[in-house]
């Protein structure tokens, strides 16, 4: 069992800056990959940025590439998502997950969901 906690959601104004950050407790050994979801509401859940466990290979939606960045440290089971230039439409729950595989992870097919961080940005 693999246990993954939420911090750092807010309410934050356009164009502002966000961090939210997962820590990962529990049997996390061959779930190597962390990233990141988001559900708006009304809206299906989506893929926002995933991270293997080298911290090197990373994959962003296309919706966030050149605003967000995700990083990890592996000392800590800690994933982190930096938001940058934040958009009205980020607005949404911030999900942590972790899987085995980069490839079929960013297709939403993980093992382990957080309960979710809420990030509202405010027009």
């Amino acid at each position: 069992q693999v246990e993954l906690v939420e911090s750092g959601g807010g309410l934050v104004q356009a164009g502002g800056s966000l961090r939210v950050s997962c820590a990962a407790s529990g049997r996390t050994f061959g779930y190597s990959v962390m990233g990141w979801f988001r559900q708006a509401p009304g809206k299906e859940r989506e893929f926002v940025a995933a991270i293997d466990g080298s911290g090197i290979a990373t994959s962003l939606s296309d919706s966030v590439k050149g605003r967000f960045t995700i990083s990890r440290d592996n000392a800590k089971n800690t994933v982190n998502l930096q938001m940058n230039r934040l958009k009205p439409e980020d607005t949404a729950i911030y999900y942590c997950a972790v899987g085995p595989n980069i490839f079929v992870f960013t297709d939403g097919k993980v093992d382990y969901w957080g309960r979710g961080t809420q990030v509202t940005v405010s027009s």
